[in-house]
Protein backbone atom coordinates (compact mmCIF):
# COMPACT_ATOMS: atom_id res chain seq x y z
CA UNK A 1 0.00 0.00 0.00
CA UNK A 2 1.48 3.50 -1.07
CA UNK A 3 1.68 6.56 1.35
CA UNK A 4 1.30 9.72 0.21
CA UNK A 5 3.46 12.40 1.75
CA UNK A 6 2.38 15.58 2.44
CA UNK A 7 3.59 17.23 -0.29
CA UNK A 8 2.83 14.60 -3.07
CA UNK A 9 -0.86 15.02 -1.58
CA UNK A 10 -0.90 18.65 -2.51
CA UNK A 11 1.11 18.26 -6.38
CA UNK A 12 -1.76 15.61 -6.35
CA UNK A 13 -4.49 18.11 -5.66
CA UNK A 14 -3.07 20.48 -7.78
CA UNK A 15 -3.17 18.22 -10.75
CA UNK A 16 -6.73 16.79 -10.05
CA UNK A 17 -7.37 20.89 -10.05
CA UNK A 18 -5.66 21.50 -13.20
CA UNK A 19 -7.20 18.68 -15.18
CA UNK A 20 -10.66 19.25 -13.96
CA UNK A 21 -13.30 19.83 -16.52
CA UNK A 22 -15.22 23.19 -16.31
CA UNK A 23 -18.71 22.92 -18.62
CA UNK A 24 -19.44 19.64 -19.45
CA UNK A 25 -21.38 18.46 -22.52
CA UNK A 26 -23.87 15.29 -22.08
CA UNK A 27 -25.47 13.35 -25.31
CA UNK A 28 -28.53 12.25 -23.56
CA UNK A 29 -30.60 9.39 -24.12
CA UNK A 30 -33.23 10.72 -26.55
CA UNK A 31 -35.76 8.43 -27.41
CA UNK A 32 -36.90 5.51 -25.28
CA UNK A 33 -35.77 2.49 -27.31
CA UNK A 34 -33.76 -0.50 -27.67
CA UNK A 35 -30.32 0.20 -27.19
CA UNK A 36 -31.03 3.48 -25.05
CA UNK A 37 -34.02 2.60 -23.02
CA UNK A 38 -34.77 3.59 -19.37
CA UNK A 39 -31.67 2.89 -17.90
CA UNK A 40 -29.69 5.22 -20.01
CA UNK A 41 -32.09 8.43 -18.64
CA UNK A 42 -31.47 7.01 -14.93
CA UNK A 43 -27.63 6.91 -15.33
CA UNK A 44 -27.38 10.37 -17.09
CA UNK A 45 -29.39 12.01 -14.65
CA UNK A 46 -26.81 10.42 -12.04
CA UNK A 47 -23.73 11.74 -13.90
CA UNK A 48 -25.65 14.96 -14.08
CA UNK A 49 -26.11 15.67 -10.21
CA UNK A 50 -22.39 14.35 -9.82
CA UNK A 51 -21.36 17.15 -12.31
CA UNK A 52 -23.47 19.65 -10.21
CA UNK A 53 -22.24 18.05 -6.73
CA UNK A 54 -18.51 18.83 -8.07
CA UNK A 55 -19.24 22.05 -9.60
CA UNK A 56 -18.77 21.34 -12.53
CA UNK A 57 -21.11 23.32 -15.59
CA UNK A 58 -23.60 21.05 -17.40
CA UNK A 59 -24.62 21.20 -20.49
CA UNK A 60 -27.26 18.45 -21.96
CA UNK A 61 -28.64 17.99 -25.24
CA UNK A 62 -31.41 15.26 -25.48
CA UNK A 63 -34.94 15.86 -27.71
CA UNK A 64 -36.83 14.19 -25.11
CA UNK A 65 -39.17 16.17 -22.61
CA UNK A 66 -40.38 13.44 -20.64
CA UNK A 67 -37.35 12.24 -19.06
CA UNK A 68 -35.92 12.71 -15.80
CA UNK A 69 -32.50 14.49 -17.90
CA UNK A 70 -34.25 17.05 -18.54
CA UNK A 71 -36.08 18.25 -15.77
CA UNK A 72 -36.42 22.10 -14.50
CA UNK A 73 -33.18 22.85 -12.83
CA UNK A 74 -31.39 19.62 -13.27
CA UNK A 75 -28.84 20.66 -16.17
CA UNK A 76 -27.34 23.99 -16.15
CA UNK A 77 -28.60 24.02 -19.68
CA UNK A 78 -30.98 21.67 -21.71
CA UNK A 79 -30.83 22.19 -25.46
CA UNK A 80 -34.05 20.13 -26.90
CA UNK A 81 -32.64 19.05 -30.08
CA UNK A 82 -31.73 16.26 -32.17
CA UNK A 83 -29.13 13.98 -31.30
CA UNK A 84 -26.68 14.02 -34.57
CA UNK A 85 -23.30 15.61 -35.08
CA UNK A 86 -24.84 18.44 -37.02
CA UNK A 87 -26.71 19.57 -34.00
CA UNK A 88 -24.28 18.73 -31.50
CA UNK A 89 -21.37 20.57 -33.19
CA UNK A 90 -23.52 23.51 -33.37
CA UNK A 91 -24.06 23.55 -29.83
CA UNK A 92 -20.47 23.18 -29.22
CA UNK A 93 -19.57 26.14 -31.19
CA UNK A 94 -21.93 28.23 -29.01
CA UNK A 95 -21.26 26.30 -25.25
CA UNK A 96 -17.38 25.72 -26.05
CA UNK A 97 -17.32 23.14 -23.95
CA UNK A 98 -14.13 21.80 -22.31
CA UNK A 99 -15.07 18.03 -22.32
CA UNK A 100 -17.64 15.33 -23.72
CA UNK A 101 -20.05 12.29 -21.81
CA UNK A 102 -20.69 9.88 -24.47
CA UNK A 103 -21.69 6.68 -22.97
CA UNK A 104 -24.94 8.34 -20.91
CA UNK A 105 -27.30 8.30 -23.93
CA UNK A 106 -27.69 4.67 -25.22
CA UNK A 107 -26.61 3.95 -29.23
CA UNK A 108 -27.24 6.96 -30.84
CA UNK A 109 -25.19 9.26 -28.07
CA UNK A 110 -22.14 6.76 -28.89
CA UNK A 111 -23.02 6.73 -32.60
CA UNK A 112 -23.06 11.01 -32.73
CA UNK A 113 -19.37 10.44 -30.52
CA UNK A 114 -17.68 8.57 -32.67
CA UNK A 115 -18.55 10.20 -35.66
CA UNK A 116 -17.84 13.74 -33.96
CA UNK A 117 -14.34 12.36 -33.01
CA UNK A 118 -13.41 10.19 -36.70
CA UNK A 119 -14.86 14.36 -38.02
CA UNK A 120 -12.14 15.40 -35.80
CA UNK A 121 -14.23 17.70 -34.69
CA UNK A 122 -13.73 17.09 -30.80
CA UNK A 123 -9.71 17.14 -31.67
CA UNK A 124 -10.55 21.13 -33.44
CA UNK A 125 -12.11 22.22 -30.65
CA UNK A 126 -9.90 20.39 -27.96
CA UNK A 127 -13.03 18.76 -26.09
CA UNK A 128 -11.84 15.60 -24.09
CA UNK A 129 -13.40 12.50 -24.19
CA UNK A 130 -14.33 11.92 -20.00
CA UNK A 131 -14.70 8.15 -19.10
CA UNK A 132 -15.03 5.93 -21.96
CA UNK A 133 -12.58 6.28 -24.56
CA UNK A 134 -13.59 6.36 -27.88
CA UNK A 135 -11.13 3.63 -29.27
CA UNK A 136 -12.75 1.82 -26.58
CA UNK A 137 -16.13 1.96 -27.42
CA UNK A 138 -14.82 1.22 -31.08
CA UNK A 139 -13.79 -1.68 -30.15
CA UNK A 140 -16.68 -2.95 -27.90
CA UNK A 141 -19.24 -1.50 -30.38
CA UNK A 142 -18.23 -3.18 -33.61
CA UNK A 143 -18.54 -6.81 -32.96
CA UNK A 144 -15.76 -8.55 -34.98
CA UNK A 145 -13.29 -6.16 -32.87
CA UNK A 146 -15.06 -7.05 -29.68
CA UNK A 147 -14.68 -11.06 -30.61
CA UNK A 148 -10.94 -9.86 -31.76
CA UNK A 149 -10.09 -8.34 -28.34
CA UNK A 150 -11.19 -11.70 -26.42
CA UNK A 151 -9.65 -13.92 -28.14
CA UNK A 152 -6.53 -11.77 -27.92
CA UNK A 153 -6.57 -12.19 -23.92
CA UNK A 154 -7.84 -16.19 -24.32
CA UNK A 155 -11.27 -15.68 -23.96
CA UNK A 156 -13.75 -18.60 -25.86
CA UNK A 157 -15.99 -16.69 -28.36
CA UNK A 158 -18.61 -18.02 -30.33
CA UNK A 159 -17.72 -18.61 -33.96
CA UNK A 160 -18.27 -15.58 -35.95
CA UNK A 161 -18.75 -14.43 -40.01
CA UNK A 162 -19.33 -10.70 -41.10
CA UNK A 163 -21.49 -10.71 -44.11
CA UNK A 164 -22.02 -7.70 -46.21
CA UNK A 165 -25.39 -8.60 -48.26
CA UNK A 166 -27.65 -11.64 -47.99
CA UNK A 167 -26.10 -13.98 -49.95
CA UNK A 168 -22.81 -13.51 -47.28
CA UNK A 169 -24.74 -14.39 -45.02
CA UNK A 170 -26.50 -17.67 -46.38
CA UNK A 171 -22.76 -18.85 -47.14
CA UNK A 172 -21.78 -18.11 -43.37
CA UNK A 173 -24.69 -19.73 -41.68
CA UNK A 174 -24.42 -22.88 -44.13
CA UNK A 175 -20.76 -22.98 -42.94
CA UNK A 176 -21.58 -22.34 -39.17
CA UNK A 177 -24.83 -24.40 -39.04
CA UNK A 178 -28.32 -23.62 -38.29
CA UNK A 179 -29.46 -22.16 -35.88
CA UNK A 180 -27.42 -19.09 -36.24
CA UNK A 181 -27.62 -15.81 -34.38
CA UNK A 182 -27.75 -12.50 -36.56
CA UNK A 183 -26.19 -9.38 -35.24
CA UNK A 184 -25.79 -5.91 -36.67
CA UNK A 185 -22.07 -5.67 -36.66
CA UNK A 186 -22.20 -1.99 -34.96
CA UNK A 187 -25.06 -1.84 -32.32
CA UNK A 188 -25.21 -1.63 -28.05
CA UNK A 189 -28.83 -3.30 -28.22
CA UNK A 190 -30.57 -5.92 -29.47
CA UNK A 191 -31.44 -3.59 -32.64
CA UNK A 192 -31.81 -6.11 -35.35
CA UNK A 193 -30.18 -9.14 -33.36
CA UNK A 194 -31.84 -12.61 -33.57
CA UNK A 195 -31.83 -16.68 -34.09
CA UNK A 196 -32.91 -17.86 -37.23
CA UNK A 197 -33.66 -21.80 -37.60
CA UNK A 198 -33.20 -21.97 -41.32
CA UNK A 199 -32.71 -20.08 -44.60
CA UNK A 200 -35.77 -18.48 -45.14
CA UNK A 201 -35.78 -16.91 -41.66
CA UNK A 202 -31.94 -15.78 -42.24
CA UNK A 203 -33.22 -13.99 -45.55
CA UNK A 204 -35.92 -12.20 -43.47
CA UNK A 205 -33.96 -11.29 -40.43
CA UNK A 206 -30.71 -10.14 -42.63
CA UNK A 207 -33.00 -8.10 -44.67
CA UNK A 208 -34.21 -6.20 -42.08
CA UNK A 209 -30.71 -6.03 -40.25
CA UNK A 210 -29.79 -4.27 -43.55
CA UNK A 211 -31.84 -1.61 -43.38
CA UNK A 212 -29.79 -0.40 -40.00
CA UNK A 213 -25.91 -1.55 -41.25
CA UNK A 214 -23.77 -2.04 -44.08
CA UNK A 215 -22.29 -5.02 -42.28
CA UNK A 216 -23.65 -7.62 -40.28
CA UNK A 217 -22.42 -10.52 -38.55
CA UNK A 218 -23.72 -14.71 -38.41
CA UNK A 219 -22.74 -16.48 -35.09
CA UNK A 220 -22.59 -19.86 -33.83
CA UNK A 221 -26.12 -20.07 -31.61
CA UNK A 222 -25.62 -20.70 -27.68
CA UNK A 223 -29.33 -20.54 -27.18
CA UNK A 224 -29.74 -22.60 -23.64
CA UNK A 225 -26.52 -21.32 -22.18
CA UNK A 226 -26.63 -19.44 -18.86
CA UNK A 227 -25.00 -15.94 -19.18
CA UNK A 228 -23.66 -14.53 -15.84
CA UNK A 229 -23.06 -11.02 -16.16
CA UNK A 230 -20.90 -8.82 -14.08
CA UNK A 231 -20.68 -4.80 -14.24
CA UNK A 232 -17.04 -3.86 -13.06
CA UNK A 233 -16.49 -0.33 -12.45
CA UNK A 234 -12.65 0.43 -12.72
CA UNK A 235 -11.00 3.96 -11.26
CA UNK A 236 -8.11 5.85 -13.01
CA UNK A 237 -5.96 4.24 -10.06
CA UNK A 238 -6.80 0.60 -11.02
CA UNK A 239 -9.18 0.06 -8.17
CA UNK A 240 -11.90 -1.98 -9.23
CA UNK A 241 -15.51 -2.24 -8.38
CA UNK A 242 -18.33 -5.39 -8.93
CA UNK A 243 -21.29 -3.16 -8.83
CA UNK A 244 -24.19 -5.63 -9.93
CA UNK A 245 -24.00 -9.52 -11.21
CA UNK A 246 -26.51 -10.77 -12.99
Amino acid sequence: MKILTAKSQRNYKIMIKKRKPKKVLILGSGALQIGQAGEFDYSGSQAIKALKEDGITSVLVNPNIATIQTSENFADKVYFLPITSEFVEKVIDKEKPDSILLQFGGQTALNVGVELFDNGILKKQDIKVLGTPVESIKDTEYRLLFSNKCTEIGLKVAKSITAKNVNEAISAADKIGFPVMVRIAYALGGLGSGIVNNKDELIEKADKAFRFTKQILIEESLYGWKEVEYEIVRDQFDNCITICSM
